[in-house]
């Protein structure tokens, strides 16, 4: 399966043109992308981008993916309400057309199998990236909530690009208010009567079908895997939302005996607590051992060497012991989610705790997520630009 080539991770200053209500918690923002900054914006449709902003004094980063099929000039994001959230509050409730905030450049590798050649050009893009699957792709995406935006913009580019070729949802939601892009997803079942369908499982609504009522859980899966979708003409799963239906949906696929490589997916999160920096702060406060028990940590960024002392009794991930040296050092979830802080282990022992972001091979090739990797020896080096 062939990822996007990875773009250097780099913040750039866009300004909002547009903020679109998709449900009472949820917002479409458009950002302006000026022509000399365009081509560091192409992107693949399923990538993300990484948004930073100053919120009553605190800088605070999230990655949201791309709810559109690539058009030159404009980067769109969903940003659904999280209880809590501090950024998805403020984004719903405050921001507005003309506000400025760094838009770090497309990432990510929720991708279907396409050959990376003309990235705003969807036909180009998709057409050439189906050679080994036929002319007549079977694509299906289980998603929940806000997980269902990157689909969004999996499936336009699929659709229009090749006219054999069908995608089916699954889609999960609390109620059909919340449903985001409730009038796209029906455009799209309009305009692709045969090769387009969704099936929405609402949690607390009933509907006519029982099936399509309540959590999704192992037994309704199974139902839905036999009843609604054939596994066996499904060339490429997609999977978005929290973990446990992400892993749910993956466990049962693998003891179907789909393979793993047809299937990718993305997490809103782990569910598990991080003790990186959680909004976007440099490092959490931490100083060398004065008796020198001390780990160091080496980094290449941006083609320049960096060092820092880190003490063996902190325990402290690479990334946040990198950025009390470089508060530029790339990141955005600190989660182990979304692969931004992404690194080429150069020298040295480590244990990365979660990944849910590398595929196999770059694993096997010495990457690893810095927000999720601590050194095991006395010193380790990492290449940000490999």
């Amino acid at each position: 399966m062939t990822a996007p080539t990875k773009q250097k991770a780099k913040f750039n200053p866009l300004q909002v043109s547009e903020v679109r209500r998709l449900t009472d918690n949820a917002v479409e923002v458009s950002f302006e992308v000026p022509e000399e900054l365009r081509e560091d914006y192409d992107y693949v449709p399923g990538q993300y981008v990484a948004l930073r902003a100053d919120i009553e004094g605190q800088e605070v980063r999230r990655s949201y993916s791309i709810c559109d099929i690539p058009r030159p000039g404009v980067i769109r994001v969903a940003i659904k309400r999280d209880l809590g959230g501090i950024f998805s509050t403020w984004a719903n409730d405050t921001l507005q057309p003309g506000t400025v905030i760094d838009v770090m450049n497309p990432q990510g590798a929720f991708t279907s199998r396409v050959h990376v050649t003309s990235l705003n050009d969807a036909k180009a893009l998709v057409a050439e990236g189906f050679g080994d699957v036929g002319d007549a792709p079977h694509l299906v995406a289980i998603a929940a909530g806000s997980g269902i935006t990157p689909i969004m913009s999996i499936a336009q580019a699929l659709l229009s690009s090749l006219p054999k070729a069908s995608f089916e949802v699954v889609y999960a939601n609390k109620g059909g208010g919340d449903v985001m892009f409730a009038e796209e997803l029906g455009d799209l079942k309009d305009k692709y009567p045969t090769r387009f369908a969704v099936h929405h499982v609402l949690s607390r609504e009933q509907r006519v079908n029982p099936l399509f009522s309540g959590r999704i859980d192992d037994e309704k899966l199974s139902l839905l895997l036999d009843k609604v979708v054939q596994t066996g003409d499904t060339d490429e799963w997609f999977l978005c939302g929290p973990f446990e239906l992400v892993q749910l949906v993956r466990d049962e696929l693998s003891e179907r005996g789909v393979e793993g490589d047809k299937v990718r997916f993305e997490l809103f999160s782990t569910g598990k607590p991080s003790d990186g920096p959680q909004q976007g702060n440099t490092g959490r406060a931490v100083v060398a051992d004065p008796n020198g028990r001390n780990v160091t940590i080496s980094f290449k960024l941006d083609g320049l060497s960096g060092s820092i002392e880190s003490p063996q009794s902190a325990n402290e991930t690479i990334l946040n012991a990198a950025l009390r040296a470089r508060p530029d050092v790339p990141f955005a979830c600190a989660g182990g989610v979304c692969g931004t802080c992404r690194a080429k282990v150069v020298e040295g022992d480590y244990k990365m705790d979660e990944n849910y972001a590398l595929e196999a091979d770059e694993v096997a090739r010495g990457y690893v997520l810095t927000c999720q990797t601590r050194p095991t020896g006395e010193s380790i080096t990492v290449d940000y630009d490999a």
